[in-house]
């Protein structure tokens, strides 16, 4: 198992540092082209990266098939302008302050080999993909408003996915694949008393959690295809449980008021279990000669996500406490529209279209995961040479506005007001047919 895990470590290191670019930590950022189509891509699908958008789709690839890729992710940090339960607490928490999160650039990564055999009857292969990630970070962490409830998170994960797929018929295909999960997390924050102030501004001490682990689920797909013009998909992903063993937890910065509760303590083990949904995805593509035109809805069944337990192994009641955050997030349903024109055999235009709501509820939101509904506006061009095909897309998010009441000055937790960000994305992608 031990070799298995060092290569998904090894790209998680070298190429991501992944963050959410759908609603909740969700990433569809599998391939170029389904990005420039607005991931409208369960029907379409023809392409490697059939195997995480719907392994049915490939039967309908020729011989043997290569590609891999990149997403480059450009996030502006989020602005927040309200209140929040820390520092000014001669004034009951009222004093409007502002935070803006770190602007960060991360790069997300895909690769694919696919095989269809002679007969066209069965296809196999193998893809490697992120489809859970969170990235956000505080720019000061000793001075951060929101330091006592976050200063840095990241989620990174990346899933191994072998695949095989039947073709029944005329009409229908059938595909299946298990997925191998390699996650690592990391939190930080710095918990705030204000006994504590003046020194070290109240700060109690500095806390890091760094783990690493890992989790199996399975995913299937069909595709109809009831006329030459018509393909209806359909697909689905199982959830997973990632949990993070024996990490890594650090204290630093400790506050002489609570030093004698840890006793010299300035290292132990922490454990926490994220639970990853399932997704499901219905759609329908339509092709009218050059064009072909293509909508998706898009489950996402986030109520597995109730919580955000983390245990310690040497906790400290009233300084270090086990948590566990209440999270109770909604399902949510995307709708997702796109279309490709090709005006010479060579060259394909598109363009896409979604519509991404939040599961978040106002009243579990925190500083980690800012959410908000978002409109992701998509166009992307492809180009077929020999035997090399090259895709490329541009993606902008554009998240609504989000005002949030959820402060809590007895568990100084939360906070009111309201969030603003946007985003803006690029995929690139370069395949081989042989």
């Amino acid at each position: 198992m031990r070799g298995w895990k060092m290569l998904p470590a090894l790209l998680v290191l070298l190429l991501t540092a992944s963050t959410s670019y759908a609603s909740g930590f969700r990433l569809p950022e599998a391939g170029a082209k389904a990005m420039g189509m607005g991931f409208a891509f369960t029907a379409q699908a023809d392409d490697p990266s059939a195997i995480y958008f719907n392994p049915a789709g490939l039967t309908q690839l020729k011989g043997q098939n290569v590609m891999f890729g990149v997403t480059y992710v450009r996030e502006n940090g989020g602005e927040f302008t309200g209140t929040t339960p820390v520092d000014d607490v001669t004034t009951g928490f009222t004093t409007v302050k502002s935070e803006t999160q770190k602007d960060l650039n991360f790069f997300i990564p895909n690769a694919y080999y696919t095989r269809t055999t002679n007969s066209g009857v069965v296809s196999y292969g193998v893809g490697i993909f992120a489809p859970f990630g969170l990235g956000q970070e505080y720019e000061n962490k000793s001075t951060s408003i929101f330091r006592n409830q976050i200063t840095k998170i990241e989620l990174q994960t990346l899933v191994v996915n072998p695949t095989i797929a039947f073709k029944i018929g005329e009409i229908l295909s059938v595909g299946f694949g298990i997925d191998y999960m390699y996650g690592m997390a990391e939190l930080t924050r710095t918990p705030w008393n204000p006994a504590l102030l003046p020194l070290q501004n109240g700060n109690a001490f500095d806390l890091k959690l760094d783990g690493d682990g890992d989790a199996w689920g399975y995913n299937f797909g069909l595709m109809l295809k009831p006329s030459q013009y018509l393909r209806i998909g359909a697909s689905y992903r199982s959830p997973f449980t990632l949990d993070i063993r024996d990490g890594d937890v650090t204290l630093s910065n400790i506050h002489p008021g609570v030093a004698p509760a840890f006793a010299g303590l300035t290292a132990t083990k922490g454990k926490a279990t994220i639970s990853m949904p399932a997704t499901f995805a219905l759609g329908a593509a339509c092709t009218m000669g050059r064009l072909t035109v293509a909508a998706d809805a898009d489950w996402t069944f986030w109520h597995s996500y109730q919580s955000l337990p983390i245990d310690f192994r040497d906790n400290r009641p009233g300084v270090l406490p086990d948590v566990d955050a209440p999270k109770n997030w909604n399902d949510v349903v995307a709708l997702r529209l796109g279309a490709e024109f090709r005006p010479i055999d060579p060259l394909a235009l598109r363009a896409g279209f979604v519509y991404d709501p939040s599961p978040v509820p106002a009243e579990t939101m925190g500083p980690e995961l800012p959410d908000a509904h978002r409109f992701n506006y998509m166009v992307g061009a492809g180009y077929k040479f020999a035997n090399w095909t090259v895709d490329g897309a541009f993606m902008y998010v554009d998240k609504f506005d989000r005002t949030v009441n959820n402060q809590n000055n007895a568990t100084l937790t939360g906070f009111n007001g309201t969030w603003t960000g946007d985003a803006w994305l690029v995929g690139l992608d370069l395949g081989y047919n042989f």
